[in-house]
């Protein structure tokens, strides 16, 4: 029986090769008892315009075939079979396949539902320049202002493309609906981030346009004949000109660095200057560790716990069940529905906040008095923060509230969401006095960070010249007030319009902090979950060249997708917060998640670099899995971390090549390891590109994998021996505990292994002739200099060649206390030599 098919390019894809030949690696999974049949392999393909042909593939014998990577406890057998086939500048491909010559051939497409591959060559001359952009976008419109401008990236080229748009009249924008011909003559895929609410040479051309400079809006639609169009708003009262940049490259992710890194250049000469004259320098008192306190910590948020009706009781009763489960969250966010709002206006302008203290039906004591009793009842909480939109509410001010009364007021018109019509915010004048203002009463009751949402509010406005007079205000001024009185404690949602992007996010000149990356979390609509972590991960390749933490929003850890949730926010490289139901939490999963410091506070394990996807071309509905690569420590000695999740509505098996882990280095070895078997394996004396990984997942199905850098001893007893240290194992992301470690090995045969961590849990250690070993003659290991508990020393159960050190029963049974230091330094002494 055939498990699955999967060839080297892979087919239903588009893949990128170099040069004029292509080496084709078809691996057949089969079970275990039809590995023996004299299977045959015929590749159909065809060249260009050529006509399809025939190549027969031939079975490549065990030892020469690629080396499969076991992580699971199934019987397949992977036969590999080869070809290598002339290209000339494309070829398109499939596959049929028998298991003897008395059987009738089985089409690929038919038998598993596989489309026909498609390969693009990717020329390995030197990198050509085009000095003319008509060359890539065919049929350039000539009207347009193209100039070619210097690339920041390697191997890229970038031009700025500026088309007219005439003046707003009368508080009417100006729009303009410019042609700009189509990339590459035709293209096989395209990867577009899209606002979904209100490559034929082998390289890639990334467009991007240039917003909220000269109160132009540059946005991308396609056409319905073919060429790229772009869509100018101007609300100033004179003509302008909006701009677009055009990058090309070698990949992807060169080319989005080359726009990105231009795009920022152009914009700060607009925002550079914005903060230093509203700020003082004593005012911006910023610390990068209030930054890693912030995001590191766990957060708990109450919007799906508690509903939309919160109160105090509901909240506070949700601390004490926090407590009772022994959950030590961090951060706590007061999300929506605090807030005394007028639902019940007498006109449109319902939902408008009217006062800056509690609702106080539902907080009779104010706002002070319930953070008062929140930090009586959990201690471990460090800050606290209250939700609030841009605007103040979704229906802005209240003009009938006290807020009215003490701010100048304007009314504006929304249009394009989900309510239109005038609503009541506060005027230009009073925007920064207001911000300053509510944020003084928030630190009088001991709030000290904002989650500020419904941002993109201020792109419904109907207005042009509102639009022009306020959108900067707005945005200034609430960056301003949340640095100057939370140190930039803030948490930017609903922001990922194009006037924010630019505006807010994309320049240095102010600290880094979360956004939202995607949608909401919703429990209750299955199909969303696949499609939030898909969503999240696509989004995360121009996010990550803002100067944010994307943050994948929260989720509930009880839920029957909670696992697939956890190892996305994991992976993520944001932060992580919790929705949990009052009492309704899976401990094991915050465990996996998080450790336990040596001064007791729960900290998530977040790797440095972002979690993205590493290929932006496979779509949602494809059968693929949705690989998620992310990245942590320094380049060349760090740990290289793939998730894994099925995001299609059945089971799927494939096999990838190790180059696929984000910052691998083919000439390092590694240790493989599946944070969901516990298996882990040794990629090593062969080229990365030549093993594989095979990965099968059930629907809904994760798993996250993790490369570890090797250490090979060379005993004259014992021969060659592998080692490597794997952080804190059963965690998802347990290598980033580490904060360093080495090996040092002696003259007389004894192996040292020193190693800093900053979260307690249990360290595991790879060691290839850990079979042959006993724990009690052949191991010396001390915390803090101090010899540990044999007991807490024992062989995984998953894998016999993983030592489990359990650190923190180690640390509580031997009564360690922290000290000044914040880390646990662990060695561990073992004979390489001993028979």
């Amino acid at each position: 029986m055939v498990v699955g098919l999967h060839t080297f390019p892979p087919l239903g894809r588009v893949s990128q090769v170099k040069g004029q030949v292509i080496s084709f690696s078809v691996v057949l999974e089969v079970v275990g008892h039809d590995a023996e049949k004299p299977w045959q392999i015929c590749l159909w393909h065809s060249s260009g315009e050529q006509p399809w042909e025939e190549t027969t593939l031939s079975s490549a014998p065990r030892n020469e075939s690629p080396i499969f990577l076991q992580l699971d406890s199934s019987d397949h057998e992977y036969l590999s079979f080869t070809a290598v086939l002339p290209i000339i500048s494309s070829l398109r491909f499939t596959l049929k396949y028998r298991s003897s010559p008395a059987q009738p051939w089985v089409w690929a497409r038919d038998e598993l539902g596989i489309n026909d591959g498609f390969i693009i060559i990717n020329p390995e001359d030197k990198f050509a320049l085009m000095s003319d952009l008509s060359n890539i976008i065919r049929g350039l419109n000539p009207e347009l202002n193209v100039r070619s401008v210097a690339s920041q990236t390697p191997r890229t080229q970038l031009w700025t493309i500026e088309a007219a748009v005439a003046p707003a009249s009368g508080g009417v924008s100006s729009y303009a609906d410019v042609e700009l011909g189509t990339p590459w003559g035709g293209f096989v895929r395209y990867f577009a981030l899209v606002r979904h609410s209100t490559a034929c040479e082998g390289k890639h051309l990334v467009l991007l346009g240039i917003s909220n400079m000269n109160s132009v809006v540059t946005l991308l639609r396609s056409s319905s004949h073919g060429p790229v169009m772009a869509h100018l708003r101007n609300d100033e009262n004179t003509s302008s000109t909006g701009m677009l940049l055009a990058a090309v490259g070698d990949n992807y992710e060169s080319a989005i660095a080359a726009a990105i890194y231009h795009a920022r250049a152009l914009t700060v000469l607009n925002t550079y200057n914005t903060l230093p004259q509203k700020l003082s320098a004593h005012e911006i008192n910023f610390k990068p560790e209030w930054m890693q306190s912030w995001c590191d910590g766990l957060g708990y948020c109450t919007w799906n716990a508690l509903g939309q009706r919160l109160t105090e009781d509901k909240l506070l009763n949700a601390i004490e069940l926090l407590k009772e489960n022994n959950i030590k969250i961090s951060n706590l966010i007061i999300d929506d529905n605090w807030q005394d709002v007028d639902y019940d206006g007498p006109d449109s302008n319902s939902f408008g906040w009217k006062r800056f203290e509690a609702e106080p039906r539902a907080f009779p004591n104010g706002l002070k008095q319930t953070v008062s009793r929140i930090r009586q009842i959990l201690p471990s909480i460090e800050h606290v923060a209250v939700w609030h939109a841009l605007l103040g509410y979704w229906g802005g001010i209240s003009p009938h509230g006290d807020i009215a009364q003490q701010y100048l007021t304007t009314q504006v018109n929304r249009e394009n969401w989900k309510v239109s019509g005038p609503m009541t915010v506060i005027a230009n004048e009073d925007v920064g006095r207001f911000y300053d203002d509510f944020y003084r009463f928030l630190l009088s009751c001991g709030v000290d960070g904002v989650k500020t949402d419904a941002q993109f509010m201020i792109d419904t406005w109907a207005s042009a010249d509102h639009r022009r007079e306020l959108t900067n205000t707005y945005l200034d001024a609430w960056t301003t007030a949340s640095i100057r009185h939370f140190s930039g404690r803030a948490i930017s949602c609903m922001s990922q319009a194009p006037q924010i992007l630019f505006r807010q996010q994309l320049s240095q000149n102010r600290p880094t902090i979360p956004v939202r990356n995607s949608d909401d979390y919703f429990p209750d609509v299955p199909d969303s979950h696949p499609w939030h972590i898909w969503a999240n991960a696509h989004n995360a390749l121009l996010t990550q060249h803002l100067n944010v933490f994307p943050d994948w929003d929260m989720f509930q850890t009880s839920h029957r997708n909670a696992g697939y949730h956890a190892a996305a926010r994991c992976i993520s490289g944001g932060p992580v917060y919790i929705t949990d139901v009052p009492g309704q939490h899976n401990i094991e999963l915050i465990g996996q998640m998080t450790g336990l410091t040596p001064r007791g506070k729960t900290v998530i394990l977040r790797p440095s670099v972002v979690g993205k996807t590493i290929d932006a071309y496979t779509g949602y509905d494809e059968d693929a899995l949705l690989k998620v690569g992310c990245y942590h420590g320094k380049y060349g000695t760090g740990t290289p971390i793939l998730g894994v999740f099925n995001t299609r509505p059945r089971i799927l098996t494939e096999i990838i090549s190790l180059d696929c882990f984000p910052g691998i280095v083919p000439s390092n070895k590694y240790i493989i390891r599946s944070h969901h078997s516990g298996k882990a394996t040794e990629a090593k004396n062969y080229g990365l590109q030549d093993a594989r990984l095979g990965i099968t997942l059930e629907k809904g199905g994760y798993d996250i994998f993790t490369a570890y850098p090797a250490t090979q001893l060379d005993s004259e007893t014992n021969g060659t021996i592998t080692t490597a240290l794997l952080g804190l194992i059963g965690k998802m992301t347990g290598a980033t505990a580490m904060i360093a470690n080495h090996f040092e090995f002696l003259p007389t045969g004894k192996v040292f292994s020193i190693t800093r961590l900053r979260a307690l849990g249990t360290l595991g250690l790879y060691l290839s002739s850990l079979p042959h070993m006993s724990i009690e003659r052949d191991f010396m290991i001390t915390i803090q200099g101090l010899p540990i508990p044999l007991d807490t020393v024992t062989v995984d159960k998953r894998d016999g060649h993983v030592l489990a050190i359990d650190i923190q029963k180690a640390w509580s049974d031997m009564g360690l206390s922290s000290g000044w230091s914040n880390e646990v330094e662990v060695k561990i002494c073992f004979d390489a030599e001993h028979p």
